[in-house]
């Protein structure tokens, strides 16, 4: 069982960071493809990449690749996997997926497939006519494109972009995983002073000083596959203890500043759950009258778009202001601020020196950067 393969879900848009990631983490086979990242690997890789990648959405362990262009091919295919080399006779399977472009085209038929195609072959295995699915959870995946199925297992259970040190966010929150992606895209590590004027909880700020201290963001929480029994419980250690080794100290100046109080108070709460607050500095502060003391650094921020949180026009006059509030230091200070409206540069009253697609949940948005050479 060395040789697994890994399916790592991205936002669209993140799939370059995201292979970066895992190539430093020195695993073979990466390959970015849309919304995914596919890599080789073994169980003790499993643990490394839940422990440490930043952008990706939860690791997948894919079982096979199979034609699957009606149900009698997707259910023999299916049970033609080795779900007992996985799946121990107690172990719950619960199945979701999704189809696109494909002939089997019901969501709900094909998850009745793979349940049923799983059961038979794990009740040949362990002599069963009834499984029991009282013990760990091993949720499963299928994912039909076309004619080509993909059944996989979930290792993460909870998205990674679950860090642990969120309980409640701001409305609106960005997740975890897009703002470490935003941080990292502006290539940022630890060196220069670093700020958002529209923290909201913090998330960025926050991401910001995990990033600058190499610490691994999935220290503080757990993952399905710990309790999986073909797992090794010592990778576990072993991989946590990986990770920290690789941890940073320094001074590092990073800066979050909202309007709302009750927002710093919270960003404050959660740099403390994320054992940053110590190094990340959040001040009730007006973007659209910002200043930084310093005679360079960055800013990362995702201010208000004008579609859940205030109407557009007012996120319009923002823009106005902190455009006027940039002006007075951007020759040294690089800007990387995350948008859906689609007239911010005209509103901003500068056109950026790059823009990359990416994609806040389902919405779809501009990174606007500024002070790229």
């Amino acid at each position: 069982m060395s040789d697994l393969q890994f399916t790592i879900p991205t936002l669209f848009g993140l799939e370059g960071v995201c292979a970066d990631e895992i190539r430093r983490l020195g695993l073979p086979q990466v390959k970015a493809e849309n919304g995914r990242v596919l890599c080789g690997g073994s169980p003790a890789d499993l643990i490394r990449l839940n422990l440490n990648i930043r952008t990706g959405e939860r690791v997948l362990l894919l079982l096979g690749t199979f034609p699957a262009r009606d149900f009698d091919a997707l259910f023999e295919g299916t049970k033609a996997l080795p779900w007992g080399d996985f799946i121990p006779r107690d172990g719950q399977f619960p199945v979701k997926g999704h189809c696109l472009d494909s002939a089997l085209h019901s969501v709900p038929a094909c998850q009745s497939i793979v349940k049923k195609a799983i059961a038979a072959k794990l009740g040949e295995q362990y002599q069963l006519n009834t499984l029991p699915e009282t013990g760990a959870l091993y949720q499963v995946q299928f994912s039909i494109m076309g004619d080509e199925a993909a059944l996989m297992l979930d290792t993460s259970g909870p998205g990674l972009h679950k860090r642990g040190y969120r309980a409640q966010g701001v409305a609106a929150p960005l997740r975890e995983t897009l703002a470490a992606g935003l941080v990292l895209l502006s290539r940022y590590r630890g060196r220069d002073p670093l700020c958002d004027p529209f923290c909201g909880s913090g998330t960025i700020p926050i991401e910001a000083a995990l990033i600058a201290k190499n610490r691994a963001p999935g220290l503080n929480r757990s993952f399905s596959a710990q309790k999986w029994a073909w797992l090794d419980k010592g990778l576990w250690l072993t991989g946590a203890d990986e990770a920290m080794d690789r941890e940073f100290d320094g001074d590092y100046e990073i800066w979050g500043g909202d309007i709302d109080r009750s927002a710093v108070d919270l960003a404050r709460h959660n740099a403390q759950l994320a054992e940053v607050d110590d190094i990340v500095k959040f001040e009730v502060s007006d973007a659209a009258r910002f200043h930084w003391g310093g005679l360079y650094g960055r800013i990362v921020t995702n201010p208000p778009y004008g579609e859940r949180i205030m109407e557009r026009r007012e996120a319009e006059e923002l823009y106005r202001a902190f455009g006027k509030a940039w002006d007075k230091f951007h020759d040294s200070w690089k800007l990387f601020l995350l948008s859906s409206h689609t007239e911010f540069e005209r509103t901003f009253g500068k056109k950026a020196d790059k823009k990359r697609k990416l994609y806040n949940g389902m919405l779809k948005c501009d990174l606007f950067m500024y002070g790229i050479k």
